[in-house]
Protein backbone atom coordinates (compact mmCIF):
# COMPACT_ATOMS: atom_id res chain seq x y z
CA UNK A 1 0.00 0.00 0.00
CA UNK A 2 0.96 3.13 -0.40
CA UNK A 3 0.92 5.98 1.75
CA UNK A 4 0.22 9.65 -0.38
CA UNK A 5 0.91 12.75 2.10
CA UNK A 6 -0.82 15.72 0.96
CA UNK A 7 0.27 18.77 1.80
CA UNK A 8 -1.70 22.06 1.43
CA UNK A 9 0.30 25.34 0.82
CA UNK A 10 -1.29 28.55 1.85
CA UNK A 11 0.06 31.76 -0.17
CA UNK A 12 0.68 34.42 2.70
CA UNK A 13 -1.07 37.53 1.82
CA UNK A 14 0.83 40.75 1.79
CA UNK A 15 0.60 42.89 5.03
CA UNK A 16 -1.02 46.15 4.49
CA UNK A 17 2.22 47.63 4.36
CA UNK A 18 3.43 45.26 2.07
CA UNK A 19 1.14 46.38 -0.35
CA UNK A 20 1.40 49.85 0.02
CA UNK A 21 5.30 49.21 -0.74
CA UNK A 22 4.30 47.52 -4.06
CA UNK A 23 2.00 49.98 -5.15
CA UNK A 24 5.16 52.53 -4.69
CA UNK A 25 7.35 50.43 -7.06
CA UNK A 26 4.36 49.38 -9.63
CA UNK A 27 3.73 53.22 -9.50
CA UNK A 28 7.28 53.95 -10.57
CA UNK A 29 6.98 51.28 -13.03
CA UNK A 30 4.27 52.70 -14.77
CA UNK A 31 6.11 56.64 -14.64
CA UNK A 32 9.34 55.30 -16.11
CA UNK A 33 7.60 53.99 -19.17
CA UNK A 34 5.56 57.11 -19.56
CA UNK A 35 8.70 58.74 -19.63
CA UNK A 36 8.00 60.93 -16.57
CA UNK A 37 11.20 60.84 -14.02
CA UNK A 38 9.30 63.52 -12.18
CA UNK A 39 6.41 60.90 -11.18
CA UNK A 40 9.76 58.47 -10.85
CA UNK A 41 11.22 60.25 -8.46
CA UNK A 42 7.84 60.11 -6.11
CA UNK A 43 8.84 57.29 -5.14
CA UNK A 44 12.02 58.85 -3.52
CA UNK A 45 12.47 60.39 -0.47
CA UNK A 46 12.26 64.21 -1.10
CA UNK A 47 15.44 65.15 0.98
CA UNK A 48 19.28 65.63 0.97
CA UNK A 49 19.66 62.55 2.85
CA UNK A 50 18.45 60.28 -0.06
CA UNK A 51 21.61 58.07 -1.01
CA UNK A 52 22.08 55.95 -4.58
CA UNK A 53 24.74 53.89 -5.24
CA UNK A 54 25.43 52.27 -8.43
CA UNK A 55 28.83 50.66 -9.53
CA UNK A 56 31.47 52.63 -8.15
CA UNK A 57 29.23 55.73 -7.80
CA UNK A 58 27.27 57.34 -4.87
CA UNK A 59 24.91 60.20 -5.48
CA UNK A 60 23.42 61.89 -2.71
CA UNK A 61 20.36 63.91 -2.78
CA UNK A 62 16.93 63.89 -4.30
CA UNK A 63 17.92 66.42 -6.97
CA UNK A 64 21.35 65.08 -7.77
CA UNK A 65 19.82 61.04 -7.90
CA UNK A 66 17.36 63.25 -10.67
CA UNK A 67 19.96 64.56 -12.68
CA UNK A 68 21.46 61.53 -12.80
CA UNK A 69 18.55 59.62 -14.11
CA UNK A 70 18.01 62.64 -16.51
CA UNK A 71 21.84 62.51 -17.86
CA UNK A 72 21.49 58.96 -18.07
CA UNK A 73 18.47 57.89 -19.78
CA UNK A 74 16.77 61.39 -21.00
CA UNK A 75 19.89 63.30 -22.42
CA UNK A 76 20.35 63.31 -26.55
CA UNK A 77 20.31 59.93 -28.09
CA UNK A 78 19.13 58.16 -25.01
CA UNK A 79 16.33 55.96 -23.96
CA UNK A 80 14.61 55.72 -21.38
CA UNK A 81 12.80 52.05 -22.38
CA UNK A 82 10.19 49.84 -20.52
CA UNK A 83 11.07 49.21 -17.25
CA UNK A 84 9.65 46.24 -15.36
CA UNK A 85 10.88 44.88 -11.49
CA UNK A 86 10.62 40.56 -10.95
CA UNK A 87 12.43 38.53 -8.22
CA UNK A 88 10.70 41.45 -4.93
CA UNK A 89 11.29 40.41 -1.62
CA UNK A 90 9.50 43.06 0.53
CA UNK A 91 10.64 42.80 4.31
CA UNK A 92 9.21 44.50 6.87
CA UNK A 93 12.29 45.97 9.21
CA UNK A 94 9.63 46.97 12.29
CA UNK A 95 6.85 49.64 11.73
CA UNK A 96 8.86 52.31 9.54
CA UNK A 97 11.36 50.84 7.85
CA UNK A 98 11.56 48.18 5.10
CA UNK A 99 14.06 46.19 3.16
CA UNK A 100 13.16 45.73 -0.20
CA UNK A 101 15.37 42.80 -2.70
CA UNK A 102 14.50 42.74 -6.33
CA UNK A 103 15.79 42.57 -10.45
CA UNK A 104 14.94 45.54 -12.78
CA UNK A 105 14.25 44.81 -16.29
CA UNK A 106 14.67 47.29 -18.59
CA UNK A 107 13.76 46.67 -22.54
CA UNK A 108 15.28 49.01 -25.42
CA UNK A 109 15.30 49.07 -28.50
CA UNK A 110 18.63 47.81 -29.08
CA UNK A 111 19.35 46.26 -25.48
CA UNK A 112 17.44 44.90 -23.06
CA UNK A 113 20.22 45.48 -19.34
CA UNK A 114 19.15 43.92 -16.09
CA UNK A 115 20.62 43.93 -12.32
CA UNK A 116 19.59 43.55 -9.05
CA UNK A 117 18.95 46.40 -6.60
CA UNK A 118 18.11 46.49 -2.92
CA UNK A 119 15.96 49.12 -1.74
CA UNK A 120 15.48 50.76 2.46
CA UNK A 121 12.29 52.34 2.50
CA UNK A 122 10.77 54.94 5.18
CA UNK A 123 7.74 55.23 5.84
CA UNK A 124 7.10 59.52 6.28
CA UNK A 125 3.88 61.28 6.39
CA UNK A 126 3.43 61.35 2.14
CA UNK A 127 4.20 57.02 2.42
CA UNK A 128 6.31 54.70 1.59
CA UNK A 129 9.38 56.68 0.19
CA UNK A 130 13.23 54.99 -0.12
CA UNK A 131 15.92 56.63 1.31
CA UNK A 132 18.84 54.28 0.19
CA UNK A 133 18.73 52.47 -3.50
CA UNK A 134 21.74 50.32 -3.89
CA UNK A 135 21.46 49.10 -7.88
CA UNK A 136 23.64 46.76 -9.57
CA UNK A 137 23.65 45.78 -13.50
Amino acid sequence: MHAFLLVAFVLAQPSPEQAAIQRVLDEQAVAWNKGDLIAFMKGYVESDELTFFSGNNKTKGWKATLERYQKRYQADGKEMGRLTFSELTIDLLGNEHALIRGRFNLKLKQDAPTGIFTLIMRKTPAGWRIVHDHTSG
